[in-house]
């Protein structure tokens, strides 16, 4: 029985006897499972849904569901029992005592999911959508570290929901259909079974986006016939030509199809391209007895066609990590151009049903890699940010993934644009933080370089951790994101503990050692690192340390003028807070910190220059007890400016012209070379922030000078 086949089938059944029969056809109905029956339909007595059905028909067809796909007793009675918990007032200790432990164990794993079927919704439109999906990823997913079976009966459950989707608001479909496209369909990829997966998304894609789900719907019926007699001349093709080869007509099968439409619309999404140019529109699967039938029809199929090698991808070789294992070839067929998918009878077991072909056929094929979710589980327990667990986890179970080879043989599975630092992180840790240099296919590449399937990279590693605070947004993959900015955190606690102490000696002109004795005192020790980044706290601290200094801590007892007293100065876009003079700040030429980083200030005379608290050179300055302010970004941002300025073509007049915009307290952000239309001078567009001051002032100053083609602010209304 198709999955389409069956989703009539329980659509129709409307009434609890019907709905048992179901049941029946894909499940034994035990003692045991008959008691769950009976117990669910008490729980649930006087329950409706939004149709008018009774509720327990629920329960009992998503029981079906997971009875059709494989599930065992304990599934099956899992599966009628999943609402009981949720709403009844039946708790999980009585499951326990009246069937048993495994039973209760299971129930409380979905009771933990958050079930969101007939609760408030999130508007799709609202920024807290984000959040509800990361919460529900979070709970399913960690609910079934323990038991993975708790996700194969929760997607039952989203499935029969998804059935009986018609009969809620427009509002609540799409709202439930979104997340099912991003929530239950990653994870079904992740668990192999596809049928449940292309099932979820179609489903989704229909309720989510109508307009363009009736487009590609009424292209296929538009052609239908026209498609359908392609397929048949080519599959008709692929038939004689395994029996002329000695294939019997029951040793193989040929599955002819037009591929799914959220498939289809990805495609064109992904590639920019309109319905008519989607090439692998058409595709046949020839189903063999073995796996070295699957490499001779391949053979017949390459002999005949002329394959776009680009497309020809051996999952039976390298298989996916959810355990799927097919050959992919798209060729030429005449002017049409058709995918060719090659596999065993096992591995389309296993492709259709992933994980729960184990349970539902006892053979063949191979498991699903399961480490992902222990990886999650670690993983969760480091992270702060539930929207950087849902990154993790969306990258965990992402679709579009390559193979990657060590250069011992060893593959690595990544997403695709994922960059060699993803894979030095994919192979542990630890050589990710200390990648230096890396190879791909024996040549010397950048670590961000971007991998493709089938690569053999290889990585050097350094004495000393690379942070690469920088780099994080340039990685791929959730968890070298996640470790990147683990570490920076790290490092940057521990700069700020160091930065905090230095503050302290410099307002105090006091020691180390004495600053340690009187925080000790005080009890601020554990929390001493906050001092690095509130003004606020900065202040209580010194005010609260000042009577552990000299008496001489007021310049002039008679006038009470305090010593020690933080004052706020402010800086074009940085404001300083200290009690020691400050006449200009500066922003070092070593680091480059922008609007947003974290900065420190270094006292120089009466100068102030500010680094990214990253920066090698600052560290080495505060080595050398360098004095330091407290130095924090202005509230509100400096106004940006583009200039176009031409110069003169001779040496040093770009350096002198930066000069003079530094005289004139001008930030420069970026600059760029280009050359003019005469083509015997060359400009330079810049991007500009400018202090405080009357623009027109410094519009004047520049045009007096330098030849100013253009000089725009580019926080105009009407430009952003």
């Amino acid at each position: 029985m198709t999955i389409e086949e069956l989703s009539k089938k329980i659509v129709a059944s409307r009434d609890i006897n019907a709905s048992i029969s179901v049941l029946k056809s894909f499940t034994r109905i035990t003692p045991v499972v008959q008691k769950a029956i009976d117990f669910a339909i008490k729980q649930h007595s006087g329950q409706f849904r939004k149709s008018g059905e009774e509720y327990v028909n629920h329960p009992i067809l998503v029981a079906s569901l997971v009875g059709y796909y494989g599930g065992d007793e304990a599934m099956v009675v899992a599966g009628l029992l999943h609402d009981v918990v949720e709403d009844t007032d039946c708790d999980v200790q009585t499951i326990d005592k009246i069937f048993n432990k495994e039973v209760g164990n299971l129930v409380e794993g979905l009771t933990k999911i958050m079930e969101i079927r007939d609760v408030e919704l999130v508007p799709s439109s609202s920024n807290e959508k984000i959040i509800s999906s990361a919460l529900t990823f979070r709970k399913m997913l960690l609910a079934s570290i323990s038991d993975v079976r708790v996700l194969i009966i929760k997607l039952c459950d989203r499935m029969h929901n998804m059935m009986t989707l018609d009969g809620l608001p427009f509002a609540k479909q799409k709202r439930i259909s979104e997340e099912t496209v991003v929530v239950y369909g990653p994870i079904a990829h992740r668990l192999g079974i596809s049928s449940i997966k292309n099932y979820l998304e179609d489903k989704s894609f229909f309720y989510v986006m109508p307009q363009e789900y009736k487009k590609i719907d009424d292209f296929i019926d538009e052609h239908r016939q026209q498609l359908q007699l392609r397929l048949n001349h080519f599959a008709s093709k692929i038939r004689v030509l395994m029996t002329k080869a000695g294939f019997s007509d029951d040793s193989f099968k040929i599955i002819k199809r037009v591929k799914h439409h959220y498939s289809i619309y990805l495609k064109m999404q992904r590639k920019g391209i309109s319905m008519e140019e989607v090439l692998d529109l058409l595709a046949i699967r020839v189903i063999v007895e073995n796996t070295l039938d699957c490499y001779k029809v391949l053979g017949i199929i390459h002999q005949k066609f002329n394959p776009l090698i680009a497309r020809f991808k051996d999952y039976i070789a390298i298989p996916k990590e959810n355990g799927y294992q097919t050959i992919h070839t798209t060729v030429f067929d005449d002017k049409s151009i058709i995918e060719s998918q090659i596999r065993t009878f096992d591995m389309d077991k296993t492709a259709e049903f992933g994980l729960a072909a184990h349970w539902k056929y006892k053979s063949g094929g191979l498991n699903p890699k399961l480490e992902w979710l222990n990886e999650l589980k670690a993983q969760n327990e480091e992270i702060e940010n539930i929207e950087e667990f849902y990154e993790i986890a969306k990258d965990n179970l992402y679709s579009e993934d390559i193979a990657v080879f060590s250069p011992k043989g060893d593959i690595f599975t990544l997403p695709r644009g994922a960059t060699v630092l993803d894979f030095a992180y994919e192979v542990h840790t630890e050589v990710g933080l200390y990648a230096k240099e890396s190879y791909v296919n024996k040549q010397k590449v950048p670590l961000l370089s971007e991998l493709k399937n089938g690569d053999i990279a290889r990585i050097v590693t350094s004495d000393e951790p690379q942070l690469r605070c920088s780099w994080v947004n340039s990685v791929k993959t959730g968890k070298a994101r996640n470790t990147i900015r683990l570490n920076c955190r790290l490092k940057i606690k521990e700069i700020n503990h160091k930065v905090a102490i230095s503050l302290l000696k410099s307002t105090f002109n006091s020691k180390e050692v004495k600053i340690l004795d009187w925080l000790e005192k005080e009890n601020l020790t554990k929390k001493i690192f906050k001092i690095a980044t509130d003004s606020i706290y900065f202040k209580d601290v010194v005010n609260a340390l000042k009577k552990y200094t000299k008496s001489d801590r007021l310049i002039f007892p008679l006038l009470k003028i305090d010593r020690y007293k933080i004052k706020k100065q402010k800086f074009e876009n940085i404001v300083v807070y200290s009690n020691l003079h400050v006449s200009n700040v500066y922003f070092d030429f070593c680091c480059h910190p922008k609007r947003g980083d974290s900065i420190l200030g270094l006292k120089k005379g009466s100068d102030v220059f500010v680094h990214h608290k990253l920066c090698d050179r600052a560290s080495k300055l505060m080595d050398k007890n360098g004095a330091m302010v407290f130095v924090k970004w202005t509230r509100d941002a400096p106004d940006k400016y583009k200039l176009l300025v031409s110069l003169e073509n001779k040496k040093g007049s770009l350096a002198t012209f930066l000069q003079y915009l530094a005289k004139m307290q001008i930030n420069l952000i970026t600059i760029e070379l280009g050359n003019s239309e005469e083509g015997h001078a060359d400009y330079f567009e810049m991007i500009l922030e400018l202090p405080d001051v009357s623009i027109d002032s410094i519009r004047k100053n520049l045009k007096s000078k330098y030849r100013v083609i253009e000089f725009v602010s580019i926080n105009d209304a009407y430009k952003n």
